[in-house]
């Protein structure tokens, strides 16, 4: 571990702590993302967990600002300020890539995208890392399309790990990579339902102690188990899953067809029948 007040996510994701909770999370995203559709995808940050590599969709893009936690110096690409849809982010940077995706290199709280144009946007650590995570969660519900969905990821500071993180910031040696307090799970959920956000689901994980052997490690693999069932909250990283409501939309199926109406002021024929005045 780095004697630094904050990690770089390059050195810690080598370590057994970071290679244990990256799998999680890699794991729990498979899931997730497979089953979201549409045409733009998003990943903020953290080019070491690759968020969409079970995601279909025929753009995605990987975004990165000096805060992602990359281990090359970034470079920013000269551009204008004037938003951009997805499609136009190709050959932006191929540092970091992984296969069939793109980089951009930007700001965070200033996303250079036009308003509803993403279909998925996750966020692995990343409002962990930026000095306004409330105008980076407004920039999340501008750019996404109405129905769009938004996954979190974070440390949880209502674990052993938010404990041992906050102890160690006092001492100079934190255990976990962030530039800002952990954020604990009910205040994220707090933030989004805030911005018009229905929470779709919300996961917990990474029970064992604080560690930085493997082997001690693998010692409490029982507390996995033990920890999913007894005490869920209290996992040290946890994922949600959240949808872009507008309120007054509504969805609709296949249109039917409507009967043909009379235009007023006429009458079918033979509908009145005279009296017979022999009768």
């Amino acid at each position: 571990m780095s004697d630094r007040t904050i990690i770089d996510w390059p050195t810690w994701t080598e370590s057994p702590a970071g290679r244990y909770a990256l799998d999680w999370e890699q794991a729990q995203l498979d899931g997730v993302v497979s089953d979201v559709f549409g045409y733009h995808a998003l990943q903020l940050g953290l080019p070491q967990l690759d968020a969409l590599r079970e995601n279909r969709m025929p753009c995605r893009a990987l975004v990165l600002d000096a805060a992602s936690g990359a281990s090359a110096p970034y470079t920013y690409p000269p551009s204008s300020r004037q938003p951009v849809s997805p499609p136009a982010l190709a050959g932006l940077g191929p540092r970091h890539t992984p296969a069939g995706r793109t980089t951009l290199w930007c700001d965070f709280l200033d996303l250079p995208f036009e308003a509803q144009s993403v279909d998925l946007l996750v966020m692995p650590h990343t409002l962990e890392f930026t000095r306004d995570p409330h105008r980076l969660l407004r920039e999340a519900e501008r750019v996404l399309v109405p129905e769009g969905q938004l996954v979190i990821l974070g440390f949880n500071s209502l674990s052993l790990w938010g404990a041992r993180q906050a102890f160690g910031k006092m001492t100079g040696r934190p255990f976990v990579p962030a530039a800002q307090d952990l954020i604990a799970f009910t205040r994220i959920k707090d933030w989004i339902k805030l911005l018009g956000f229905e929470l779709e689901r919300g996961r917990f994980g990474c029970y064992r102690p604080p560690l930085a052997r493997e082997n001690w490690l693998e010692r409490f693999a029982f507390m996995e188990a033990a920890g999913d069932r007894w005490w869920p909250i209290f996992g040290a990283a946890y994922m949600v899953t959240a949808v872009k409501r507008v309120r007054g939309m509504r969805l609709v199926g296949q249109i039917k067809a409507k009967k043909p109406v009379l235009a007023p002021g006429l009458a079918p024929a033979a509908t009145h029948q005279t009296p017979n005045p022999r009768l």
